[in-house]
């Protein structure tokens, strides 16, 4: 039986990765760190999404809606 040959290959080139969107949420101005909205139940550290009508936290399932205009 014939062996298999063996091809080395080189290095890939490095590739600069995008920042974690988590980074974006923060924001440091004097005394508060916050962006945007904290979830009400899970306290501070869970934010809470927004749509287009809707917030909503995707830890503990909280939702506010906007009042209808």
């Amino acid at each position: 039986m014939a062996k298999k040959k063996i091809v080395k290959k080189g290095k890939k080139p490095h590739k600069n990765k995008p920042t974690s969107k988590k980074y974006l949420m923060y924001k440091e101005d004097g005394g508060s760190l916050k962006k945007g909205r904290f979830c009400p139940r899970c306290g501070p550290g869970v934010f809470l999404m927004k749509a287009k009508e809707r917030v909503y936290c995707g830890k503990c399932h909280y939702a506010e809606f906007d009042s209808k205009k």
